[in-house]
């Protein structure tokens, strides 16, 4: 690889790692499997992939991960949250008293489409992205509230399921399991961005 590269991680912890992974190459990246903290030194962005995000937490303590990514953030690295990822980064959480990393200022819903919708695709426009993207939600949260800094960039019927705060990126839904390599794309430039110091041009 070449050293201007963009080296992308994805926690690999739980969920569909290996689909972001080939996402992220696809957008040009270099896709890293992140099992240690120590890795988060080697990385310039970094993916936090869906599953379930109380076991998500439970392995991020266990493993050293809060404070690590915490600091990843602090220093104003790019994290994407995809599904139970998007919940792990907010600093709200209904029915739970304590967040997971606490990092971006939202309130969130755990499974927000129930069981009779569990899992549905649609064609989603996305603030920054010319054409509609392809999003599988699968037991989707939602974003219920934001902060005065929390961009919105896509709702579904009216709520929020996509939105950025400065270096932080979330999604409602799973932009892996497609062939739809935008948002990752969208990423990847936000990782340029804050490597390199360049807007997207």
């Amino acid at each position: 690889m070449a050293e201007n590269t963009l080296k992308i991680g994805v926690l690999a912890l739980q969920g569909a790692v290996a689909e972001h992974i080939r996402s992220l190459e696809q957008a040009g990246a270099e896709g890293v499997i992140v099992k240690r903290a120590q890795q988060l030194d080697e990385i310039d962005g970094l993916v936090i992939p869906g599953g379930e995000s109380t076991t998500i937490g439970k392995l991020m303590r266990q493993y050293g991960f809060i404070d690590r990514i915490q600091a990843f953030s602090e220093a104003g690295k790019p994290i994407f949250g995809t599904c139970a990822g998007l919940i792990v980064l907010a600093k709200r959480i209904e029915g739970q008293e304590e967040p997971h990393l606490g990092l971006m200022d939202m309130t969130v819903t755990r499974n927000a489409f129930g069981r009779q919708r569990e899992s549905f695709e649609t064609d989603l426009p996305i603030k920054g992205i010319d054409e509609p993207v392809r999003a599988v939600f699968i037991r989707a949260p939602l974003i219920r509230e934001i902060g005065a800094d929390v961009e919105v960039l896509s709702v579904y019927n009216e709520e929020m399921v996509t939105a950025r705060e400065g270096h932080l990126l979330v999604s409602s839904f799973h932009p892996e399991l497609t062939d739809d390599y935008r948002l990752h794309e969208y990423f990847a430039d936000m990782v340029r961005q804050s490597k390199t110091g360049e807007p997207k041009g």
